[in-house]
């Protein structure tokens, strides 16, 4: 009898046994954003480079390498995420909370890892990686703590930074891409005629934000039957709650005379486009009337200026003479414009192609970068305030595409 029971023991555990990971392919493969020959084209940029520093594999860490790679945008919820890349797989590491959506919306494989154990993350990533290797990573995105996991348990040989390498190779969009952000620029432009027909005397900013956000909505998904819907926003801002580009959206009533700021922000798989614009509800004043077409016109000379061979640098050194002589330069709050791609409000950046007085970088045909001066005057002053405007061009051969259609300045944005 005590045999039997031991074996049945055995048989028990052996039926409950909990891996550290495995591989879910459930289902069949979803649709991606874009074709498989896309992803292919990027992993051979990235294998070349890796062979050119040395590197026998990547691990993607952040929301934007992994997607750009893969296809798969994760919502990590405090938990780990990954892709690795060698010189023949592409393998994304996923939490069991998933199950099999990632295989599903990955190009190559994937592995499930499950929480029975602490850092089974890094024991799916190991079984691909193998020990010892020359790693590289995104030192922008790791932190200390999983840096020194990295080492205690994947022993690599070397660790690279890649980050600035894997940010170069995404600043030039393939067609496939630019098609896909002219798409979103449009629903952009959809959202902006929605929110302005929301617009009237004693409506919450709320109830306008929403109006911009379903609208675009809607538009993603007749344009986009098989893309993931999530993350598409507003901002839609009010008198002092203009000041800044990222204040968030109140309950605060619109009253006549108000300065406004539309900013609507689809998503379609991960790519983020935008639409930014001042409004009035009411004619402005003189002062605010001034502002305002000065601040159109930076943007018309900053829309002139992108083309091939223009240097962030230089692009921006003449919209702050523009200012300058208008002495409104004071009141300039950031950069003149920033690369679009694989970008949200809380992942992705393109720094290297950022309108700033310290980025040199020289616009390629390929780019896509936006144009979007503001000025910000205080309360109490003259004309007080947030004024600003946002266009989306792609950079050509010739000079440059503005793939925005919503009109700009008082003629169109003054309501009522």
């Amino acid at each position: 009898m005590k045999g039997h029971a031991m074996q049945d023991a055995k048989s028990l555990a052996a039926a409950t046994a909990r891996p550290d990971f495995f591989r879910f392919h459930n289902g069949t493969k979803a649709p991606l954003p874009f074709e498989t020959g896309e992803y292919n084209d990027r992993l051979a940029h990235l294998r070349a480079r890796m062979d050119e520093r040395g590197v026998g594999a990547v691990l993607l860490t952040s929301m934007q390498g992994v997607a750009y790679y893969s296809g798969f945008l994760y919502c990590a919820f405090g938990r780990p995420y990954g892709c690795v890349v060698t010189a023949t797989e592409c393998v994304t590491i996923s939490a069991g909370i998933d199950a099999g959506q990632p295989w599903r919306r990955s190009h190559g494989d994937n592995i499930t890892y499950t929480d029975w154990r602490r850092d089974n993350f890094w024991r799916a990533v190991l079984s691909v990686t193998g020990p010892g290797a020359a790693l590289g990573i995104e030192g922008d995105h790791m932190t200390l703590q999983a840096r020194d996991l990295l080492e205690g348990m994947l022993s690599p040989a070397a660790v690279s930074d890649m980050g600035p390498d894997l940010m170069r190779l995404r600043l030039v969009k393939s067609p496939a891409e630019q098609a896909l952000i002219r798409a979103g620029a449009a629903v952009a432009d959809a959202g902006g005629y929605a929110i302005r027909d929301a617009v009237s005397t004693g409506t919450r900013e709320i109830d306008v934000a929403m109006a911009g956000r379903d609208a675009m909505e809607l538009e993603i998904a007749a344009r986009f039957p098989d893309a993931e819907y999530r993350d598409t926003w507003v901002w839609f801002q009010s008198g002092l709650n203009t000041d800044g580009a990222h204040n968030p959206v109140t309950a605060r009533r619109l009253q006549d005379g108000d300065i406004l700021s539309l900013n609507t922000f689809p998503m379609i798989s991960g790519y983020y486009t935008a639409l930014e614009r001042t409004l009035f509800l009411g004619q402005p004043d003189t002062d605010s009337a001034r502002i305002w077409e000065a601040n159109v016109g930076a943007h018309d000379l900053g829309i002139s200026l992108i083309r091939p061979g223009m240097s962030c640098a230089a692009i921006t050194g003449a919209i702050n003479e523009y200012f300058a002589a208008r002495d409104l330069l004071q009141y300039r709050s950031f950069g003149y414009g920033h690369s679009f791609g694989l970008l949200s409000h809380y992942y992705g950046r393109e720094a290297g192609l950022e309108l700033r007085e310290d980025v040199e970088t020289v616009l390629r045909p390929g780019m896509v970068v936006s144009m979007e001066p503001m000025l910000t005057i205080p309360e109490g002053q003259p004309g007080a305030g947030g004024y600003r405007e946002h266009d989306i061009l792609i950079v050509t051969e010739e000079g440059a595409e503005n793939i925005t259609g919503y009109p700009y300045g008082p003629d169109f944005n003054v309501i009522g």
